[in-house]
């Protein structure tokens, strides 16, 4: 089969497209024909080895896993014996980050819990698109944010992958939702629910009289002290992306924030949950979240495709066409 193969940390170019071995499949094991992939942060991360801490779970010297691939999109080739949830034919997606990765190839074989039944309303492109970004969104809002209908929600970075997801998903919760992003993107906030949409080049929202009750923070470099300001007075920051600065400083002065006084704020680490992935399939199946492509790119593109996602300036997400 094709794939993507890395065997050192660094550009890009460091990805090659190669002729491997198609994988064994094990008794609990799915065997997945990949229609699909697309790229997330964590992506970057396992191509450039930074942040530094980052190798001691992926790998110190070279990468753990050669063929890289998180999110991806399918049909079920052939399954392992002791497989119950799916048989072949399945149009299934998921999100391998807890299963060796693998996305960017024509095949992989996964364990049964990585993957859910594909969003019937879906083209594979659309649903490779959301297994991270999208749970990601949930958990950070549902879990460590802990929206509740009628909560005011900010978030900082709004429309990229798992900012759109997030809106969409605030909105579904009952939240009031004002999305920060550049100019160009306030159309796409707009067209995905957002209540209220605040341009970073013409006002600071940080400095406004307004005050949230969770503001997720996707994207940014404000300091935690900015963020805390326009917090309610129960309110909680969560900090899902942004700047290298502002991702020590949620880590390192959040903690102390939290126990010194009414708002909460911290870090998250989003995890693979196929339950999770299962709620998300519904919401898109009712219509209440839908997947904002910005690009589509060959798998023989796959440079192409990683220089433009780290200019970090995508409209939703960016996809592979397997």
């Amino acid at each position: 089969m094709k794939a993507i193969v890395y065997n050192k940390y660094g550009t890009p170019d460091v990805l090659k497209l190669t002729v491997v071995e198609k994988p064994n499949l094990e008794d609990n094991q799915v065997l997945v024909k990949v229609h699909a992939a697309s790229l997330n942060y964590g992506n970057l991360v396992l191509l450039k080895g930074e942040p530094f801490l980052a190798r001691f779970a992926f790998g110190l010297l070279k990468p753990k896993y050669s063929i890289p691939g998180g999110d991806i999109a399918g049909r079920v080739e052939a399954v392992g014996k002791n497989v119950k949830q799916f048989q072949q034919g399945d149009e299934v997606f998921g999100d391998l980050s807890l299963s060796g990765r693998g996305g960017f190839a024509e095949y992989v074989s996964v364990p049964e819990n990585a993957l859910a039944i594909k969003p019937a309303n879906l083209s594979f492109e659309e649903a490779a698109a959301v297994p991270m970004a999208g749970v990601t969104a949930l958990q950070s809002l549902r879990y460590k944010g802990k929206v509740q209908p009628g909560h005011k929600v900010l978030i900082n970075g709004a429309s990229g992958g798992v900012g759109t997801f997030a809106v969409q998903i605030a909105k579904s919760l009952g939240a009031e939702v004002t999305g920060v992003c550049s100019t160009r993107n306030l159309d796409i906030l707009e067209s995905i629910g957002a209540d209220h949409t605040i341009d970073y080049s013409k006002e600071n929202f940080t400095e406004s009289i307004d005050r949230y009750d969770l503001i997720l923070g996707v994207n940014g470099h404000h300091a935690m002290s900015a963020y805390k300001r326009v917090l309610s007075s129960n309110g909680i920051f969560v900090h899902v992306g942004g700047s290298s600065s502002q991702m020590f400083q949620a880590m390192a002065l959040g903690p102390w924030i939290s126990i010194t006084g009414k708002k909460k704020m911290g870090s998250f680490l989003q995890r693979a949950n196929q339950q999770d992935l299962i709620y998300i399939k519904e919401l898109v199946e009712t219509g209440k979240v839908k997947p904002v492509i910005d690009r589509s790119y060959k798998l023989s593109e796959i440079h192409e495709a990683f220089r433009y996602f780290e200019e970090g300036h995508a409209q939703g997400k960016v996809v592979i066409t397997v």
